[in-house]
């Protein structure tokens, strides 16, 4: 079955024979779509959806990103010039960039929620990011984006958002996998189950920070639901299967890093006039066989 997509907007589609560990480049080219999990042959498109994350608005430094006022715009206007429009759109996580001046941390918030609204997909679902909840326990992030963590339901698949970065500790914290552990509690054995949260929830790097202190046991509660997590936090696409459960990262679109383990500390990738805006983009994902197969696409900022 070929895609409902406009085909100048795909590029072919690569099958994987069962999922194994991918490991994403900071600098992937753009457009890259790869099927994880079966065929786009097996079902056809359930829905779609848009992931994008670490947009960091407030960031600024030329050798990194010299169109950081402009990268997140183009990528709205992008995302609006689709021949078809996603279901929803999800952010997960540092809409905004780390300040210690609360009034400052709220105008970046409102200069954020005012530029989503320019998308012409009403339905945006958040998630937080260290950068925007962990200043201040989420306080500001509730007053522009909502709750820390919630569920939502959409043609039969069972999404939850975590909040794994308000928490001092970057945990999500008792109550919140007591919360979680009563949700999963009314789902009907097989429904698909979907996870969106900020960091990993796995132990993905752990001298970068890369994890989550208590995520294991969240992965084990959703072990028997086989669920997928999109996340963002290590600003490059990264795929692998953990503790039950899927992962896949996507890129940031500010600030691109290198993966973990190849450099000797967290680096950025700078920017490169031949290359602008190398290893930044956001995602489109596709929903197959009630998330038996999900195709995934990172086109590039342009």
């Amino acid at each position: 079955m070929t895609s409902d997509f406009d085909r100048r907007e795909l590029i072919a589609l690569a099958g994987l024979g069962g999922l194994g560990v991918v490991f994403g480049s900071a600098i992937a080219p753009p457009a890259a779509a790869q099927v994880y999990g079966g065929s786009t042959t097996a079902a056809p498109e359930d829905f779609f959806f848009v992931q994008l994350s670490d947009t960091h608005w407030g960031f600024k430094d030329d050798a990194i990103n010299p169109d950081a006022a402009g990268t997140f715009k183009k990528v709205v206007a992008a995302i609006n010039a689709l021949s078809r429009q996603p279901d929803f759109i999800v952010f997960t996580g540092d809409m905004t960039h780390t300040t210690d001046d609360p009034k400052e941390r709220r105008s970046r918030m409102a200069a954020m929620r005012d530029m989503i609204s320019a998308l012409k997909v009403k339905d945006v679902r958040f998630a937080p990011g260290d950068h925007d909840a962990q200043k201040d326990r989420g306080e500001a992030y509730q007053e522009f984006f909502g709750k820390l963590n919630y569920t939502f339901d959409h043609k039969g698949y069972h999404f939850i958002v975590l909040d794994n970065t308000s928490d001092p500790d970057q945990k999500l914290g008792d109550a919140q996998i007591a919360w979680l552990a009563a949700d999963l509690r009314q789902l009907a054995a097989g429904t698909p189950v979907v996870v969106l949260t900020h960091r990993p929830l796995f132990e993905l790097y752990r001298p970068w920070g890369w994890w989550t202190p208590d995520g294991d046991k969240a992965l084990e509660l959703l072990k028997p639901f086989k669920p997928t997590v999109f996340y963002g936090h290590i600003h490059h696409e990264h795929h692998t299967t953990a503790v039950g459960a899927v992962h896949h990262a996507t890129t940031s679109l500010m600030i691109p890093l290198y993966p973990a383990g190849t450099r000797p500390d967290r680096t950025t990738v700078p920017w490169d006039p031949k290359r602008p805006y190398q290893g930044m983009g956001w995602r489109t994902v596709s929903a197959r066989g009630k998330g038996t197969a999900w195709d995934i696409q990172q086109p590039g900022v342009s």
